[in-house]
């Protein structure tokens, strides 16, 4: 397995690639994990790290690659690219069977290289859409520019590759639509079981440090986030939404003589653009409704699930969105912004209501939910049975067939797609990318 990023860094990418990993070596795979190794105060460092678990099965190993920071993305390391003899050493003894690249930045093209080197069958998951993210990283670009750098990017992997794997329909179709005709095998990243079942014991304790860490919140309608905090995460249209609805809850409390207290934010994550997000709240006089919890471990997050009446979710870029699936697994209904991965998860208004984006129809569900216990208990009903198709188990046995498939196809001598030439080119805007990140890093 190849990443560019692992723990104690967190994002949608680690948690799959862990996810998997764990299955895999339960099940009696070896699995390698090649990815950067980060500093000792590393700022995003994160509390909880699950590589104990791991570390502890002789099927696992893990190697980390000397690296520096990133000037654009603070949280981000990039590997130094002198490591590449280490990294071809360490794989010419561990002999892999397969090539799983997980990333697209330096470590990510070792993997491809390798393989295309070793002759090694080579499947590549397409997490990231980069020509909707490059701007974010890259704001001095013009955005005609950062999507066709993105595009040249992923193309890269998806000809390099022999099979590719997409989390959602979304990304499969991009596939096709990038003139890639490689096999695609639609497979998102599962949750694992201890997601559907509730610890007490951890539950309590995690009630316990919410209300004891924020007495304020005991009396409050809770809406949650979860997830880095990202400029691409859309958190501030979040804000409006949190006025609106405590303006419908106040509504509702003089016309009905009802008790319906005020609603409060928790952001469950950090991030590059948590000062940004501060300042934000601050401006729009939020403050006393708005809570940072910082990094929440997986476990204590499953816990947090079952604490709050609401996951509100305003992200527009997002592959697949593994925490609305996470969410629903609890059995906490959803309002989310319908756009890309959102729409390949809820199909609809499965486990919540996926709506436009649009702060009067955005705060309307959530009020809906908040004022009516029917509704929010059909809602949770629901969400708890569509979040099942995303069990770990059975797509892990999807994962272990493509495999199976990718490693045939390979031996069989069937060719990925893409010239030379075109490989080539797309070999060279990565390290224009490469090179960027050295320059100003």
């Amino acid at each position: 397995m190849f990443s560019d990023c692992y723990y104690p860094r967190v994002n949608g990418v680690v948690v799959s690639v862990y996810s998997f990993v764990q299955e895999l070596v339960n099940r009696g795979h070896v699995v390698k994990v090649i990815t950067v190794e980060y500093p000792d105060d590393y700022e995003f460092s994160k509390k909880g790290d699950p590589d104990a678990g791991l570390m502890d099965n002789p099927n696992f190993s893990l190697n980390r690659l000397s690296s520096k920071e990133i000037i654009f993305s603070k949280e981000d390391r990039l590997v130094r690219i002198k490591q590449w003899n280490l990294m071809k050493s360490i794989l010419d003894a561990f002999e892999p069977d397969v090539v799983h690249i997980n990333s697209e930045w330096l470590v990510g093209y070792f993997g491809a290289i390798y393989a295309r080197h070793r002759h090694i069958p080579c499947i590549f998951t397409f997490h990231t859409l980069w020509e909707d993210y490059i701007q974010n990283y890259a704001p001095l670009l013009r955005e005609k520019l950062s999507k066709k750098i993105g595009r040249d990017i992923v193309k890269f992997y998806l000809k390099s590759a022999n099979h590719i794997l997409a989390p959602t329909p979304h990304t499969a179709e991009t596939v096709r639509k990038y003139g890639i005709d490689t096999p695609v095998e639609l497979l998102p990243t599962g949750i694992p079981d201890s997601m559907f079942q509730v610890d007490e014991v951890r539950l309590e304790k995690v009630r316990e440090d919410l209300f004891s860490r924020f007495p304020q919140l005991k009396d409050r309608r809770l809406l949650l986030f979860a997830g880095r905090v990202a400029k691409e995460k859309n958190l501030p249209f979040l804000l409006p939404v949190l006025r609106r609805v405590n303006q419908l809850l106040q509504e509702q409390r003089v016309q009905e003589s009802a008790v319906q207290n005020r609603a409060a934010l928790l952001v469950a994550g950090d991030g590059h653009f948590m000062a940004e997000l501060k300042e934000l709240v601050k401006r729009e006089g939020l403050e006393e409704d708005v809570f940072y919890l910082g990094y929440v471990g997986r476990e204590d997050l499953s816990c947090l699930y079952h604490l709050v009446d609401v996951f509100t979710f305003p992200s527009k870029t997002e592959t697949q969105g593994l925490v609305t699936v996470e969410s629903m697994a609890a059995g906490l209904p959803v309002v989310a912004i319908g756009e890309m991965g959102t729409i390949d998860v809820m199909q609809g208004d499965n486990g919540g209501f996926m709506v436009e984006e649009d702060v009067e129809i955005f705060s309307q569900r959530v009020f809906q939910l908040l004022s009516d216990p029917a509704l929010h208990k059909r809602k949770s009903q629901e969400g708890l049975q569509w979040s099942r198709r995303w069990s770990m188990g059975a797509l892990t046995d999807r994962l272990e067939h493509a495999y199976k498939v990718c490693i045939a196809d390979c031996k069989a001598g069937k060719k990925t797609g893409g010239s030379e030439l075109e490989k080539a080119l797309s070999a060279t805007t990565v390290l224009t990318i490469i090179g960027i990140g050295y320059l100003f890093g």
